[in-house]
């Protein structure tokens, strides 16, 4: 597989699916990665690829940077899969320290250290997608543009694209770049259902209770922003977690999953990706489990469409109420 490719030939080449790194390395504390975290991280690269998974997200701060680091010592000892896998990562979020609180900043300076660091823990020389994590309420356009166009030039990056970013800053973004913004990585899920319900319940008596802002989806789409969905498995809470106090409509939700995982012959997780999956948007679910078995579980989602009629069901039981 080559690795230099056109935009749109790029987003053909990355699969259907995510595989999120953030449960790679370990703790979040600042003690070092071991021998147990490497091998995990081997485990669960080696189930990604062999169901067909090869877009690999990160971002700085996942486990501190232990997540980029464990990755990193695969990629030394296996050298070989650089050229077989697409890495993307994140930048924008700084923990608290000595100086200020939990921020985030898209300065220049600060999105051309990170990457600088981000390489280094990976140990490769040029990611295929730098993501600005979250918005920052200070952000210069202008600025950003700057540090885009830096790291583009010197080979540091091949792609840009954001994370939890609404459609107007996106678009107030988009307006300084040369390159286009290549994904918006966004909170989608069958229990986080404001991606779909801001046009639902428009020009109805149902009152929205949603702070999604309404047309991201859609200028995504028309702007062909590759859209990823974090969050996309509930957190087991349709496949198999406790659901002992959950409100009745969950606990239904959950049976009905069950049942078509049945009338679909896959395993539950791959229902709950389907129906994401099953938007006109193409959206590409990014699953965070290091489990193998799970890792199979959600590659099969890939193989299956829901009809319009079980995505209704599943869409209209989650709501938890019919549709206006």
């Amino acid at each position: 597989m080559t690795k230099h490719l056109p935009l749109a030939q790029h987003l053909k080449s990355c699969s259907p699916i995510v595989f999120g790194c953030m449960g790679l390395g370990g703790d979040w504390d600042q003690s070092p990665i071991t021998k147990n975290n490497i091998q995990d991280a081997h485990t669960a690269i080696d189930a990604a690829l062999e169901f067909g998974i090869n877009l690999f997200d990160h971002a700085d701060i996942y486990t501190f940077g232990k997540a980029e680091l464990v990755f990193g010592e695969v990629l030394k000892q296996r050298p070989e899969l650089a050229q077989h896998i697409y890495i993307q990562s994140k930048c924008g979020i700084r923990f608290a320290d000595e100086n200020a609180p939990k921020r985030y900043d898209f300065s220049e300076s600060w999105i051309k250290e990170s990457t600088n660091n981000i390489l280094k823990r990976l140990g490769v020389e040029q990611l295929d997608t730098l993501l600005l994590h979250r918005p920052d309420p200070l952000m210069n356009v202008e600025e950003v543009a700057y540090a885009f166009e830096s790291l583009m030039a010197q080979g540091k990056v091949k792609h840009f694209g954001v994370s939890n970013m609404p459609a107007p800053q996106m678009a107030w973004l988009q307006s300084v770049l040369d390159q286009p913004l290549v994904c918006n990585q966004l909170e989608i899920s069958l229990s986080k259902l404001d991606w779909l319900d801001q046009n639902v319940v428009a020009n109805s008596f149902e009152a929205p209770a949603s702070n999604f802002v309404p047309g991201t989806i859609e200028y995504c789409q028309q702007n062909k922003v590759q859209l990823q969905a974090w969050g996309c498995l509930s957190q087991g809470l349709f496949t198999g977690n406790s659901l002992e106090s959950a409100p009745e409509h969950v606990k239904n939700t959950a049976k009905l999953v069950k049942q078509l995982a049945v009338d679909y012959q896959v395993p539950p997780e791959a229902i709950v990706l389907a129906f994401i999956m099953r938007h006109p948007a193409k959206i590409q679910p990014v699953i965070g489990t290091t489990n193998p078995q799970r890792i199979k579980a959600c590659a099969m989602a890939s193989d299956i469409e829901l009809s319009r009629e079980h995505w209704y069901q599943l869409y209209v039981s989650a709501r938890g109420q019919e549709l206006p």
